[in-house]
């Protein structure tokens, strides 16, 4: 849980990359996406999406943990130094149009797909429409229908609707963060305040997103562009792993079994002491258990028929 600093005003450090790390920009429908990599060139791929306010570097811990992987991540339209769609089209059919195209451009071989929350939809599409692009695919707490209601889906659009264009210095960035993240380490805070928000030159902080964009197309979306994920979940033919933070209000453990129960290619684990956002609550208890599932999906891959 985040703490307070010695000093609240002062700019998050910067963050320290990993030794290798590297980033450029794929284009997908007009817009510059940009890519971050960790991890050899030629070891087993891992894309990376993540959620509806994050960034590509919320990966950097897995990517330090799973060493032996080329960590593939991207800052979604709209996010982090990608393009900011000018007609908000921030949509799962433009994520995915984004993700194919990433994928096309790096021409990358079968690969393991990781999302999380609005990054999971994007994956359980793209894996129902490429069973044969994946080798595994892996979903952090999301589940069909929690988007749409539910304590997780209404909380989420009371933050957008009451989420502030900038504010007025870093302490009172801090202070928002703590209120809205309370179960956060101060490391994954300060993470957020250094790769989500930035200074606007005119003495402001301002987010490192386009956030009036995405609260317009989450508050007010358009119903025939709303995904109903769960003929999309029954199709899936990709061993498949769902893990769900026990305190989270998102991904219900109910609708889960029920997913294991249509599809008998998902899993589940639920982590412990972990929110919606487990990666960054238990780091050490996900990435064993995504290590833990791809050595599994390896091991099986490998079995004589």
């Amino acid at each position: 849980m985040a703490t307070q600093r010695d000093d609240d005003t002062a700019p998050p450090a910067p963050v320290e990359l990993l030794p290798g790390e590297r980033t450029h920009f794929v284009e997908s429908s007009g817009l510059r996406l940009r890519v971050r990599e960790w991890g050899a060139a030629e070891a087993p791929p891992i894309v990376a999406l993540h959620g509806l306010r994050g960034f590509s570097g919320t990966w950097r811990a897995l990517a330090a943990a799973l060493p032996g992987y080329r960590i593939i991540a991207i800052d979604q339209r709209g996010r982090g130094d990608s393009d900011w769609d000018p007609d908000a089209n921030y949509y799962t059919d433009a994520y995915l149009a984004d993700l194919e195209a990433v994928v096309a451009a790096l021409a990358l071989p079968r690969f393991v797909l990781l999302g999380h929350s609005m990054g999971g939809t994007t994956s359980y599409v793209y894996a129902a429409r490429h069973p044969d692009r994946l080798h595994a695919l892996i979903i952090e707490d999301i589940a069909p229908g929690s988007s749409a209601s539910g304590a997780g889906a209404e909380r989420i659009k009371a933050e957008m609707a009451a989420l502030p264009l900038d504010f007025a210095d870093w302490a009172e960035a801090r202070a928002y963060w703590r209120r809205t993240r309370p179960q956060v380490s101060l490391a994954a805070l300060e993470q957020r305040l250094a790769e989500s928000l930035c200074e606007n030159g005119a003495g402001r902080i301002r987010w490192r997103y386009d956030a009036a964009g995405i609260a317009r197309t989450r508050l007010a979306p358009d119903p025939a562009r709303v995904v109903d994920l769960w003929p999309v979940v029954e199709a899936i033919r990709t061993p498949s792993l769902v893990l769900r933070g026990a305190k989270s209000d998102f991904c219900p453990a109910q609708v889960v079994a029920e997913m294991e129960r249509r599809n008998p290619r998902f899993r589940h684990v639920t982590i412990a002491d972990a929110s919606h956002y487990a990666h960054d609550d238990q780091p050490a208890t996900f990435h064993a258990l995504v290590q833990g599932f791809l050595c599994g999906v390896d091991a099986a891959s490998a079995a004589p028929l």
